[in-house]
């Protein structure tokens, strides 16, 4: 006869002047009676019984110790009811739950046959990773989940996380916050509307939209992804937003490692760099934090920003570095033996561009394409590498390698290193062309205002008067230096300097297709027209 087990306990404590030592097993009957769950009752300094209307009440005062399972109660003073299934304990209760989980309050009410607890004011839960506390928490011993509704802090090492509702699930150490979460740690701020955070493996897990500030003042904006505290490791989805300074990065998923540096975004990933103007799309981007590197590959694309003009660069592979101090602590020299101090000296964010493979250049003024580029942000100047093309003003310039120098991303000049090769179309089936082993030009306004071809110089130029008619062709075979100079976009005036040898036609006996320099070739079907164009 179980039910006969408590007064049984209560003739013990009497002969025992009050004081219950010996181990008592209390049984409670589920409501449909088709179970018996067991407290037992392990140790108490006194014992008190009485009616509180139709029910029997046992009080226990003094050291109380209960048992029910793997959990151990610990109290003040309790009062056990059996027909209401119902044990509710007063003043430092301790709840120690399958040895893994401790919940300390000054209010406990246990409803036995549902095995749910109800702990109020003061209440802490530890698992032995993080501390839970909150005014009033709900247990589930069953499944060994605890909520709050109204207000709790978790506080895991130097991490601590805040919210008004809150769910603990003690089998995966994991803790569910909802409703104004703020999380603080030595390294990072973040405020969202839910959390999902395991105090065990110290991961943070976005669900909803979620703001991060990191120490260094960096911000991230997401709705989806983790962030492993331990590990210093965090991937974001659905194209989050990251903010350093004057840089942001925006991608379809965002993965970044602080302990290495590394980040990296995929999906029409987007760079943007406000301070100085540059902004880079691509499918894929690798970043390097401490290096201060970035690496676009998968169809890259680097705009130049500029408010008339900006300038589009296209490659295979486009790489973006910062110059080291000891370059910029250096003289640079121009090409053409121009040495001049570097600007900015000592500016370690000054960077430089390299662009591999299949470069493409477009701006509404000027175009090119070539194997290599680079672009050093100390001088503005862009050198193109292996077989480089640049069309400016009508003009085709082709040498060995090019030097386009800029201002304030503008064409200022261009230099050509061998083989330099300057056409523009005069009409159908001709074309006005002058070659030198070297190639000087300048720009004004976006536009070829002069320029010089220098060592073993050749021209031919076609002839017109001032109503625009053709008059003959001058074809210059040998000289040292040619001078050109441009008006409104058109070759105006060719000099010939020092003993300059060349013949000059009348336009009728002349045959187009032998009016050709060595080398000549026009590539206008390579030049991009258009944004749209850089890709094909």
């Amino acid at each position: 006869m179980k039910q006969a087990i408590f007064p049984v306990l209560a003739v013990l404590c009497f002969l025992l002047g009050g004081r219950c030592l010996a181990q008592v097993s209390v049984p409670f009957k589920s409501k449909n009676g088709d179970s018996i769950r067991v407290v037992y009752i392990w140790h108490s300094d006194t014992l008190r019984q009485e009616r509180k209307d139709t029910s029997s009440v046992q009080s226990l005062f003094g050291h109380v110790k209960l048992q029910q399972e793997k959990t151990l109660f610990y109290c003040d003073s309790v009062a056990i009811n059996q027909n209401t299934n119902i044990v509710e304990a007063f003043g430092n209760v301790h709840i120690n739950d399958s040895d893994t989980t401790n919940i300390y309050s000054q209010y406990m009410k246990y409803f036995v046959d549902k095995k749910l607890i109800i702990f109020k004011k003061q209440v802490t839960l530890t698992d032995g990773k993080g501390i839970l506390t909150t005014e009033e928490l709900q247990y589930d011993m069953n499944q060994r989940i605890g909520n709050y509704l109204s207000g709790g802090k978790v506080v895991n090492e130097t991490t601590t996380i805040t919210s008004e509702d809150g769910t603990y699930y003690a089998e995966t150490k994991d803790v569910f916050f909802k409703k104004n979460v703020v999380l603080k740690d030595p390294a990072y701020d973040l405020k969202a509307d839910s959390l999902l955070y395991n105090t065990e493996k110290k991961i943070a897990t976005f669900i909803t939209e979620t703001y991060i500030r990191d120490s260094s003042g960096r911000t991230i904006r997401t709705r989806e992804g983790y962030y492993d505290l331990f590990h210093h490791r965090a991937e974001f989805g659905m194209r989050p937003k990251i903010t350093d300074g004057s840089q942001t990065i925006v991608g379809d998923s965002v993965r970044f490692d602080d302990s290495t540096g590394l980040s990296t975004a995929t999906g029409n990933a987007v760079f943007r760099d406000t301070a100085q103007g540059v902004a880079v799309i691509a499918n894929l981007m690798i970043a390097d934090r401490k290096a201060n590197t970035l690496l676009a590959i998968e169809k890259p694309l680097m705009i130049l920003k500029e408010d008339q003009d900006s300038i589009y660069i296209t490659a295979d592979t486009l790489f973006s570095g910062t110059i080291p101090d000891s370059v910029l602590a250096k003289e640079d020299t121009l090409a053409g033996g121009t040495p001049r101090p570097v600007h900015n000296r000592g500016d370690s964010s000054t960077r430089y561009l390299q662009g591999y493979h299949n470069v493409r250049i477009f701006s509404d003024s000027l175009q090119g394409v070539a194997d290599s580029l680079y672009y050093s942000g100390i001088d503005s100047v862009f050198r193109m590498f292996t077989n480089p093309i640049l069309w400016a003003s009508g003009k085709q310039i082709t040498g060995d390698t090019i030097y386009l120098y800029t201002k304030n991303k503008k064409p200022e000049r261009l230099y050509v290193f061998e083989n330099g090769l300057v056409v523009a179309k005069s009409g159908n089936n001709m074309y006005d062309q002058v070659k030198g082993n070297t190639l000087n030009g300048f720009f004004r306004n976006g536009e070829i205002d002069y320029m010089r071809a220098k060592g073993s110089a050749e021209s031919v130029y076609y002839i017109k008067d001032d109503s625009m008619a053709l008059v003959g062709v001058n074809k210059v075979t040998q000289a040292d230096v040619i001078d050109m100079i441009f008006l409104n976009k058109e070759l105006h005036k060719v000099v010939l300097r020092n003993d300059a040898q060349g013949t000059m036609y009348p336009i009728r006996q002349v045959n187009l297709d032998d009016m050709r320099l060595r080398n000549f070739k026009w590539l206008d079907e390579r030049r991009p027209k258009s944004k749209s164009e850089l890709f094909q």
